[in-house]
C-alpha cells in the first residue's frame, strides 16, 4: 500500500468533492482524506492506494472529470509539495 501526501499552503476552500468522488471508484483506492489547520488555513490531502498502478488510476479519472467539468479552463492553486509514501503499518 501506498500513500500520497500534498501539502496546500493554503488549503484551497473552493468545492472540490468533485477529486473525491471522482476516485472513490477506482479499484485500489482505499480512502481520501483533505485536513486543514483551522489556525493557519494550511492543509493536507492523503490519499491511499494498494499500489502505483492504482494511484495512476484514480489520476486519471481524476483528470477525466476535470476535464468533464472545465476544471482547466481558469487557474487553481497547486500543492506547495506531493510525496508518495509506502505504508508500513495500519489498522
Amino acid at each position: 500500500m501506498i500513500a500520497r501526501v500534498a501539502v496546500w499552503e493554503p488549503m484551497p476552500t473552493d468545492d472540490r468533492d468533485w477529486v473525491l468522488d471522482a476516485a472513490v471508484g477506482v479499484p485500489g483506492v482505499h480512502g481520501s482524506y483533505h485536513l486543514i489547520d483551522p489556525v493557519t488555513g494550511n492543509g493536507l490531502s492523503v490519499a491511499f492506494f494498494e499500489d502505483e498502478a492504482a494511484a495512476q488510476s484514480a489520476r486519471e479519472a481524476i483528470e477525466k472529470r476535470a476535464e468533464e467539468i472545465g476544471w482547466n479552463s481558469a487557474p487553481h492553486p497547486a500543492p506547495a509539495s506531493t510525496t508518495i509514501y509506502d505504508v508500513i503499518r495500519h489498522t
